[in-house]
C-alpha cells in the first residue's frame, strides 16, 4: 500500500486507535484492582472519589464564572438535600444564576 492509499485509511485508523486506547484505559482498571485487596480504607477511598471528582470539576469553574456560579451550586445543592430531585435541582440552580446575572452578580 502506498502513503496516498493509507491517506484515505487514515480517518477509520485514528478513529481505531482511540477506541482501543479508551477501551484500554477503562479494563485496566478492572484489572489493576483485580491485584488490589479491598482493605476498609481502599474501599473509604474509592467511596469518596466520585465527590472529589465533582469538586474538582465545579471549583475552577465557580472560580472562572464567579459569585453567580456559586449561589446557583449552593442553591441546586440545597434543592438536592430537601427534595432529592435532579430536574428540580437543575431548575432551581439555572433559576439562581439567572437572577444573579439579572442582578448583576
Amino acid at each position: 500500500m502506498t502513503l496516498p492509499e493509507l491517506g484515505a485509511w487514515g480517518p477509520y485508523i485514528a478513529i481505531l486507535a482511540m477506541a482501543l486506547a479508551t477501551y484500554a484505559c477503562r479494563i485496566s482498571g478492572v484489572v489493576l484492582m483485580g491485584f488490589i485487596p479491598l482493605t476498609p480504607r481502599v474501599r473509604r477511598g474509592l467511596a469518596a472519589l466520585p465527590g472529589s471528582i465533582v469538586f474538582a470539576t465545579v471549583i475552577p469553574l465557580i472560580e472562572r464564572l464567579g459569585l453567580a456560579a456559586a449561589l446557583a451550586l449552593l442553591a441546586a445543592i440545597g434543592s438536592m438535600v430537601l427534595r432529592r430531585s435532579e430536574l428540580l435541582a437543575l431548575i432551581v440552580g439555572m433559576s439562581v444564576v439567572s437572577a444573579a446575572r439579572a442582578l448583576g452578580l
